[in-house]
């Protein structure tokens, strides 16, 4: 089954207690896609670039089979460009840089080829553009995945609004669903998102993991794994999106139950991504490293719990 990603593919360059880069491959479509291609290869991804992005980043996507038909390139134009410096406890950064460049004159035409997919991942961009895609697939996908951000909140509420309705499966982290909602609580927030058009959300909760709902009332955990070390967290919440709808993807089950699990390997994915800078550890996986980590998750989670017949 063939999935589309729509995202940004970029260049990052980044700072954290553990050390600093130049500019770097990064970009939300880069790392849901590098994700995403472990387990399909047909993954494509709908984005632009300048002219200034390097054949060896275009080498990485090629490299896990990835359809890059899609990715204008603007000659003379320069690629989407963000730098950020993190804090001691990782979970909080500053901005240094933005440079839309490209992307701020981006209008997405979805190629022949991509045509028919069967899931769709909308990454963090615009709302109208992400509506856009939308509208243009002849055919409506399986499962229609969007994930957005506080700053769409502030400045495109109605648009962002509209684009909802028309999709599955909402991902946000917990400030931007309690933002979104108004409740405090995770639980009543998600009660109140899914009345917007979603069937299905995703609360990410960065280190503390992550919360699946569903309009049925069901509800799912699944923790962060503790790690040693966190190099760089950029990317981890993308890379947890593609692991997910990858999963999905390859099992071509949409139920809540393999939905859960998809949770846990997008969560295995996000934990690998972060032990070094920008894709340097996703995109040279083996079997074996997710593999080992999908079996330290399930060490983590699984318990054997026995029934008190009788309390005091």
């Amino acid at each position: 089954m063939s999935l589309l990603i729509v995202g940004t593919v970029a260049f990052d360059k980044i700072e954290t207690p553990l050390g600093k880069t130049d500019k770097i491959l990064g970009g939300a479509g880069t790392y849901i896609g590098i994700a995403a291609s472990y387990f399909t290869d047909r993954t494509n991804i709908l984005s632009v670039i300048g002219d200034d992005f390097p054949d060896e980043y275009h080498k990485v996507l090629q490299d896990h089979k990835i359809n890059t038909d899609g990715i204008q390139v603007v000659k003379g134009g320069k690629s989407f460009f963000w730098e950020g410096k993190y804090h001691t406890d990782m979970n909080s950064r500053d901005t240094l840089a933005t440079e839309l460049n490209v992307l701020a004159d981006f209008d997405p035409i979805v190629p022949d080829n991509y045509q028919n997919c069967e899931f769709l991942m909308l990454g963090n961009l615009e709302p109208n553009i992400q509506r856009k895609v939308l509208k243009q697939l002849k055919k409506r996908p399986k499962l229609v995945v969007l994930d957005t951000m506080n700053f769409w909140m502030d400045i495109a509420w109605d648009a962002l609004m509209e684009t909802i309705s028309m999709i599955d499966l909402l991902t946000i982290n917990d400030e931007e669903a309690r933002q979104m909602s108004g409740e405090y609580s995770l639980v009543k927030a998600a009660r109140k998102i899914l009345t917007l058009g979603p069937k299905y959300l995703i609360i990410k909760k960065g280190e503390h993991g992550a919360l699946l709902f569903d309009k049925e009332e069901n509800c799912f955990f699944a923790p962060a794994l503790p790690l040693e070390e966190v190099f760089d967290p950029t990317g981890a919440g993308d890379t947890f999106a593609g692991g997910f709808i990858g999963y999905l993807t390859k099992t071509k089950d949409l139920s809540f139950e393999n939905m859960k699990r998809a949770i846990i390997y997008g969560s295995a994915l996000a934990s690998l991504t972060v032990e070094k800078f920008g894709t340097d550890k996703i995109a040279y996986l083996k079997s074996k490293d997710l593999n080992d980590r999908i079996k330290r998750f399930k060490a983590l989670v699984e318990v054997d719990i026995k029934q008190i017949d009788k309390f005091y």
